[in-house]
């Protein structure tokens, strides 16, 4: 279950999550990623945000940035059919994954 959000936290349920990837798998991992996300942001009403990100320091890990609503939508999203067969699709492409990092998107003005 997500973390629940501090009381007045108006922002966006934020999510990070880290994977280190083979580096021979590492196109068709982000192939597969990139097509990921546009589902989550297609079929989940509460997903705002889904970025998949490579990082200039270590090329072989792939990070996502996701946002959705609130942690209910980000609960909806972990139990959902396209996160289970995404899972399934790149386990033997990875080597590894950072814990979720998980937090608020702070909100500009009163």
């Amino acid at each position: 279950m997500s973390a629940v959000a501090p009381a007045g936290a108006a922002g966006a349920h934020v999510v990070i999550a880290e994977l280190e990837v083979k580096p021979e798998q590492l196109r068709a991992f982000i192939a597969l990623a990139r097509s990921f996300a546009a589902e989550c942001l297609a079929r989940e009403p509460g997903c705002r945000q889904f970025q998949v990100v490579r990082l200039d320091s270590t090329p072989h890990r792939v990070l996502f940035f996701e946002a959705y609503d609130d942690a209910a939508a980000f609960d909806a999203h972990r139990a959902s059919d396209h996160l289970v067969r995404f899972k399934a699709a790149f386990q033997d492409m990875v080597m590894g994954e950072q814990p979720l990092r998980q937090g608020w998107r702070e909100q500009e003005g009163p």
